[in-house]
């Protein structure tokens, strides 16, 4: 068996699905745009710079969906896989998962992002399995927190060996593994697998790879 993990945004995705919900949220007027547009930038280039604590970044994400009811999240969840993020699917990343798909790989999105937003968006690329950072609920309503530990960081190698311990899987239940991703925040997980790929990425990992010899693609 050979294990295939993709990261989601900047990867799969030609933009970061996180981002582009919260200002979707802005477009909609569920959030204000005074006070959240600018935090939600901040937020993108702390990411993007690998300075995010993703704890306070949880906070600010995860309290809209604790404002409004599931029905509503829902309905403006749909339009948002439709107007936003259909136009981001990165041009070579359905090929790629089919790729590994014909071979008989497993295959899981692993994703910082949370699975409420994220859910949909793996099923758009045909993968059933999702690792997120999942967002706690109470009688089917968010309550704004974080459920568990989030798949950041360090923290999508404790969340992965956790999906694999409840499938009787472990790292050595696969000769061969394969991560993608775009982000130096992945150093860790890339660092672990048998097969570390750069997919269009920050200079950072590129760095990082092109020292490593790790292969660097594009998915654009």
């Amino acid at each position: 068996m050979k294990l295939a993990l993709f990261d989601l945004d900047n990867t799969l995705l030609a933009g970061d699905s996180d981002f582009e919900w919260a200002q979707f949220l802005i477009e909609k007027k569920a959030l204000d745009r005074e006070l959240h547009e600018a935090r939600n930038l901040e937020f993108y280039e702390q990411y993007k710079a690998g300075t995010l604590d993703i704890h306070e970044f949880l906070d600010f994400q995860l309290k809209p969906l604790s404002r409004h009811p599931r029905s509503q999240l829902e309905k403006w969840r749909k339009e948002f896989i439709e107007i936003k993020i259909k136009p981001l699917v990165a041009p070579g990343s359905k090929q790629l998962i089919e790729n590994h798909m014909l071979d008989g790989d497993l295959c899981i999105i692993i994703t910082a992002t949370n699975s409420f937003v994220t859910a949909p968006i793996a099923r758009l690329f045909g993968i059933e399995h999702l690792i997120a950072t999942n967002p706690e609920e109470e009688n089917g309503e968010f309550t704004g927190k974080v459920a568990g530990k989030p798949s950041f960081r360090e923290g999508k190698i404790d969340r992965l060996e956790e999906w694999l311990n409840q499938h009787n899987l472990t790292w050595l239940s696969f000769l061969q593994s394969w991560f993608y991703s775009d982000s130096l925040n992945d150093l860790p997980l890339l660092s672990k697998v048998t097969h570390p790929v750069a997919v269009d990425p920050d200079p950072t990992l590129k760095r990082h790879a092109e020292t490593k010899g790790w292969p660097v693609i594009s998915l654009r």
